[in-house]
């Protein structure tokens, strides 16, 4: 099996590479930025293992974000995934925590983003309390892949996630912490190659783990 140092592989097989990214890690290397990013590490690794392949996102997740993010072994194998994604026929789902008491219990957002439809479905897990401060952890599936669409969604809703300090003033909410609260936790599929259902899932990181265990449920 193909080993990136530090980078938890969940599934590989002569096509696809799933792996779940760690908060922090760039998915491509951003302009003008010096930071790692995913691709990076992975073509280091391919280097040092000698592999005929290169690995190629089929997706992205912002550098704060953690979980599941698929890979292809190839750029012709890399374009027959991206296809899935832009028929929406790659089923994501996400786990964030969101400031404030959100006491809708499901729905969907339908607020475009730049001039194009994005629509997210929610649903709400649990509410709970740090300090005196509450949040909401919910479940996100994001049927369109507009850029930043979840946190985007959350914001102009008034509930923006735990941890933004991109698209909301964190002095402006209760709940404070080092990084996005947001963690792709389930990616589904009909494997392009072989017609098998792909399911693929990844437990929250130790840091919105240990996050929780610091509140109660109210």
């Amino acid at each position: 099996m193909f080993v990136a140092k530090n980078i938890p592989i969940i599934y590989e097989d002569e096509n696809l590479l799933v792996l779940n990214k760690p908060a922090g890690l760039l998915t491509i290397p951003a302009p003008g930025k010096s930071s790692a990013a995913l691709t990076e590490t992975l073509h280091e690794a391919c280097l040092r293992e000698g592999v005929s392949w290169k690995p190629h996102p089929c997706h992205r997740l912002d550098g704060e974000t953690s979980g599941l993010i698929l890979f292809a072994k190839g750029k012709s194998k890399q374009k027959t995934v991206m296809e899935l994604f832009r028929l929406r026929q790659v089923h994501k789902r996400y786990i964030a925590f969101v400031q404030g008491d959100f006491n809708k219990k499901e729905g969907v957002f339908t607020r475009a983003l730049e001039g194009q439809p994005a629509h997210t479905l929610y649903s709400l897990q649990e509410q709970r309390k740090t300090g005196s401060a509450l949040f909401s952890v919910v479940e996100v599936n994001p049927a369109t892949g507009r850029k930043n669409q979840i946190r985007l969604h959350f914001k102009a809703a008034g509930h923006p996630l735990v941890g933004e300090t991109r698209f909301a003033f964190r002095k402006d909410f209760p709940v404070a912490v080092r990084r996005l609260m947001l963690h792709a936790a389930c990616l589904e599929f009909i494997d392009p190659w072989t017609g098998e259902a792909r399911k693929f899932t990844a437990e929250l990181p130790a840091d919105m783990r240990a996050f929780l265990d610091k509140s109660v449920i109210v």
